[in-house]
């Protein structure tokens, strides 16, 4: 529903701080102007001497900001849509909000299509509910880079593989934002029988013919949970998997050779079926579609080794954009983290406060992770010789199905493999299955049998928490 964007933080020393704005305080106007969302938020703040109409304590006043065009306000708002969130009106039968378990939090059941999510967060528009008027706004300000959920670029199948009959007509907006300079990273969800073999051949001769100047493309399996109640959606076997990196290989080469660049990229889950070898870091081309599971292995691989001095993206987990993440974006600092040097806290069976302490720093040390990461990170250790490490894969039955993901591990399923393991361990957590310190089923590691210390999931992180 539409409403007010509210104060959450405010820098101090900042213009925002000294003309007394405060944590709380609703947002009813910028210069006049009602912002639709913090894109637009940000225009308007960026000027000289900002003017806001706050309502505090259900009185609205009007606070002066002095400061120069361009300097930061210091004020971060609660949301980045303060409109109506332009929901999805597909019934796609490989959509993952559908395969959600019931009674989760409401947040993570909406599912949306909007343009706008799609630049602050990179979340994927499929483009059925885009409209001149968008086209307009994305071209005034600059709106890249965005994402597009492809999955098939005959306009039939489209249709078909979306249940919606724009589904196919929309894609001459793709055509539209490439042709406009507007840089565009595609996506398409393979399901096994439906869009792969021929159609994703023909898929990827659409991209050079119609969409050569996309500026990457993520080819991803489909992910199915125990909840799917579509029985024409499965999980890839071994050999479609690998058919799979054998048929997108062989369109690098293509791609490489006419338009300088191999633009199309398989997932890492792909060659994990497959039990292929990932490609090489520079195959990859910049790791542009990082955060979508494109090259995640060959950069922690670089990050761990030391080969990397700084992480290589930024893993903002699943849902991010309604649970935690920030209003400026996927790509900003996520607030709410957990902090992983203060000593946790639990309630005993008679509910008095039971303060656990971290171990000790030479104490033995487990890393927790998905099936999928399991893989990746067990040799990695080997190379750099810390046998010391463990990897503890946790299998991840509440969403059950194919999901092998660090990012969708709850604290249910981490709960049950923390009780078999011995206390005064250090039990090393990626932050990537937190939100607002919160796991997707609503606990927190705090509810854990064991301490765990969060570490960022990325290779020097782990680095540095090893050392």
């Amino acid at each position: 529903m539409p409403s007010a964007p509210v104060v959450v933080a405010v820098a101090p020393g900042s213009p925002a701080a000294r003309a007394g704005v405060l944590v709380g305080d609703e947002i009813v106007s910028v210069a006049g102007e009602v912002p639709r969302d913090v894109i637009e938020w940000r225009w308007l703040v960026d000027d000289a001497d900002v003017e806001l109409e706050v309502r505090r304590g259900g009185v609205e006043r009007t606070v002066a900001v002095a400061k120069r065009a361009g300097e930061p306000l210091g004020a971060e708002v609660s949301s980045a849509v303060f409109d109506r969130v332009r929901t999805c009106d597909n019934h796609c039968a490989f959509c993952f909000i559908h395969q959600l378990p019931p009674g989760m939090r409401h947040s993570l059941y909406l599912k949306d299509d909007d343009y706008r999510l799609s630049f602050l967060y990179g979340n994927f528009t499929t483009l059925t509910r885009f409209t001149e008027a968008d086209f307009e706004r994305v071209l005034l300000e600059g709106l890249s880079p965005l994402h597009v959920s492809i999955h098939a670029t005959d306009p039939e199948v489209r249709s078909q593989l979306l249940r919606n009959r724009r589904g196919g007509p929309s894609l001459r907006w793709l055509k539209a934002l490439l042709d406009a300079g507007i840089t565009v990273r595609g996506q398409i969800v393979v399901c096994p029988g439906v869009n792969d073999g021929t159609v994703l051949d023909d898929t990827l001769c659409g991209i050079l013919d119609e969409y050569p100047t996309l500026d990457a493309l993520a080819v991803v399996p489909l992910g199915v949970s125990r909840y799917n109640h579509e029985p024409e959606m499965r999980p890839h076997t071994a050999s479609e998997a690998l058919a799979v990196v054998e048929l997108v290989e062989s369109w690098q080469a293509t791609y490489l050779r006419l338009l300088d660049r191999r633009l199309v990229h398989a997932a890492d889950e792909y060659y994990l079926l497959a039990r292929r070898p990932f490609p090489p870091a520079e195959h990859y081309e910049g790791f542009s579609m990082h955060e979508d599971g494109i090259g995640m292995a060959r950069t922690f691989e670089r990050e761990l080794l030391g080969q990397a001095e700084s992480p290589t993206g930024t893993q903002s987990g699943f849902f991010a954009w309604v649970d935690g993440a920030p209003a400026s974006g996927y790509r900003a600092p996520r607030t709410g983290s957990v902090d992983p040097a203060r000593p946790t806290a639990r309630l005993a069976a008679d509910g008095a406060a039971m303060v656990r302490l971290r171990p000790r720093r030479d104490a033995p040390v487990a890393v927790l992770t998905g099936t999928y990461g399991a893989a990746v990170l067990r040799p990695l250790l080997d190379a750099i010789g810390r046998d010391d490490v463990r990897v503890l894969a946790v299998e991840n039955t509440f969403f059950g199905g194919n999901t092998g993901v660090t990012g969708l591990l709850t604290g249910t399923d981490l709960a049950r493999v923390l009780a078999r393991e011995p206390d005064g361990h250090r039990y090393l957590l990626p932050d990537v299955c937190l939100s607002e310190g919160r796991f997707l089923d609503g606990t927190t590691p705090d509810d854990l049998p064991r301490p765990v210390e969060i570490v960022p999931t990325d290779g020097v992180a782990l680095r540095e928490a090893l050392r």
